[in-house]
């Protein structure tokens, strides 16, 4: 997959694209179902397949001092789209020019002359333009006087009848359910940073931990995770199981949120190393103990835990597979 953070210049085989235009918080699974519109479109067309999203995301731009709210940050959007098989990430700078562009200046410069794209496809509640003033029916009228087609792509639901929603998943993360929100995703929903450095208390203890800052990242509930952990070894991103706790470590005066990640049967030191955290189960509220020696049997019972909940999970995820 070739990114370009631009819509000008670009090269002759980035044009004429037929693209899956949205913000793509999570890629999840009203996502994915946009993107395979666009791939069937791509291939009835004979024209690669790409992504039109923006960095920063828009509600960054717009209301800067709200709380970090990405499920997935620019990298790890890349990485989900990457693996859809999409040929061009066209990355465009969300910045006060591109806000302010009329829906018709949007569609005129960036869609038409600069990325020159084939066809377009949309969700069903696709907002564009200064204002957000254009609809998928603004863009469809839009589009044929540039020459491109449209094709919005209705409203998908879970088994549930619950429609895929980022705002839904950002909401089920907060209330401590990864496990829901991964429904939705279609995956587990996970984060990735480089490793800290920090008071090795864990080894001290018997549990060493990874620490990662979240960044940009969401803040899930409070409290102690079933995880599987993700480290590169030899170009390849191996996982281990874990148990991890995110919160303000109350039992040794902890100062601002963190998530301490225990991998099991792992041997080696992950300081300065890149680590991805899935986030499989919350298995209890974060709490202050009487001292290291309550933390360590609670830490142990955690570990057990854990180990039970992600073994559950493995069985069964083979089971669906038979």
């Amino acid at each position: 997959m070739r990114i370009f953070p631009h819509f000008k210049d670009l090269p002759a085989d980035a044009r004429g694209t037929v693209a899956a235009i949205g913000n793509f918080d999570g890629v999840h699974l009203g996502h994915q179902a946009v993107i395979a519109a666009a791939r069937r479109r791509a291939d009835a067309l004979g024209r690669p397949l790409s992504v039109i999203t923006f960095e920063p995301h828009p509600r960054s731009f717009f209301q800067p001092d709200l709380p970090p709210f990405r499920l997935t940050p620019q990298a790890a959007k890349a990485r989900q789209l990457a693996a859809l098989g999409i040929d061009c990430l066209f990355t465009l700078p969300f910045d006060a020019a591109m806000a302010a562009l009329s829906a018709e200046e949007f569609v005129a410069r960036v869609l038409a002359d600069g990325l020159g794209i084939r066809h377009a496809i949309v969700g069903y509640n696709f907002a564009f333009g200064h204002g957000r003033r254009g609809s998928v029916e603004t863009l469809a009228a839009l589009a044929q006087e540039s020459g491109f087609g449209v094709d919005p792509v209705s409203a998908v639901e879970s088994t549930e009848r619950t429609v895929y929603s980022s705002s839904l998943i950002r909401m089920m993360l907060g209330r401590g359910e990864p496990h829901q929100a991964a429904a939705l995703l279609g995956r587990e929903w996970e984060v990735e940073g480089q490793v800290q450095g920090g008071k090795r208390l864990g080894n001290t203890i018997g549990f060493p931990t990874a620490n990662l800052a979240l960044g940009e990242y969401l803040r899930p509930a409070l409290g102690v995770y079933a995880v599987r952990c993700g480290v590169e070894e030899g170009g390849v991103t191996r996982w281990y199981g874990g148990a991890a706790n995110y919160g303000k470590r109350p039992t040794v005066d902890g100062q601002g949120e963190l998530l301490e990640a225990h991998l099991f049967d792992f041997a080696g030191d992950l300081y300065g190393r890149n680590l991805r955290v899935a986030f499989v189960e919350r298995l209890r509220a974060e709490k202050k103990f009487d001292g290291l020696d309550a933390l360590k049997a609670q830490i142990a019972e955690d570990c057990r835990a854990a180990r039970v909940l992600l073994a559950e999970r493995s069985r069964a995820a083979v089971t669906d597979r038979a």
